[in-house]
């Protein structure tokens, strides 16, 4: 894989930080401390991608303090741009665990075109039949259900709920947020009974093509890199590995 620059993985990282608001966020000389009532990794950790000036016990220091005062575990979401460049080696000698390595991949979206379909429906607005069926199909604790619920309804860029019926019902659904010429995936689930029939490569192709339709040039998705099936469908639609994240994490 070639080495992508520290810019672009940082801007990548900023973007998805727009897809998927936090609750709460509390920026501290160039880190960013996020907080979602524990849903989720990705808004429950702080993203140390920009430049600091204080010292870095002080400042890991403050975030353990942040975290702990709200109940949380403390978490750092790690990328090879992560803030001071030293920072993973320091976590660990501190005893934090490494977990959820993840694939960012992206995809050019040049040979990308629209489907004609009448069971794949986009909604650029909040749709309560979508998230109904994101919940149904995922299956979120419902402790954590309203939650997910406000941080989606904070998406500010363009935002399109993907939603796959056929005669028996909803088959797939996902989220597609749209910022600039950059395209994000999320959230792409398919019914645990309706797998391995294709739905999920028709909604992701269609997603894509809205995209495409609405100026996206280039498409990009988070993806565990442990996740087979995900990674197979991802690799036939063109996706290739950028870079990868990771966590740093003490309980």
């Amino acid at each position: 894989m070639t080495a992508v620059p520290l810019a672009v993985i940082a801007l990548i990282e900023e973007i998805s930080l727009n897809a998927l608001p936090a609750l709460q966020t509390f920026f501290y000389d160039g880190w960013i401390a996020r907080m979602s009532n524990s849903y989720s990794r990705r808004a429950n950790s702080v993203q140390t991608f920009g430049e600091s000036i204080r010292a870095l016990d002080e400042k890991i220091a403050h975030c353990e303090k942040l975290y702990r005062q709200n109940n949380l575990p403390v978490i750092f979401k790690m990328t090879a741009a992560s803030q001071p460049p030293h920072l993973d080696q320091e976590l660990q000698a501190r005893g934090y665990q490494s977990e959820g390595r993840t694939s960012v991949q992206t995809c050019a979206l040049d040979a990308i075109s629209m489907i004609e379909t009448s069971h794949i429906h986009i909604h650029e607005t909040w749709n309560d039949e979508w998230y109904a069926e994101f919940c149904r199909m995922n299956n979120p604790a419902p402790a954590q259900r309203e939650t997910l619920k406000k941080m989606l309804q904070l998406i500010l860029p363009r935002t399109g709920f993907a939603l796959l019926h056929e005669e028996h019902g909803a088959r797939a659904c996902g989220l597609g947020v749209l910022q600039e010429n950059y395209l994000g995936l999320f959230d792409i689930v398919v019914d645990a009974n309706a797998r391995r029939r294709g739905y999920g490569k028709q909604l992701v192709t269609q997603v894509l093509a809205w995209g495409k339709a609405n100026g996206a040039q280039l498409a990009y998705l988070q993806v565990v890199s442990n996740n087979e099936p995900a990674l197979n469908l991802y690799a036939q639609l063109g996706f290739v590995e950028k870079y990868q994240y990771w966590y740093r994490v003490r309980v």
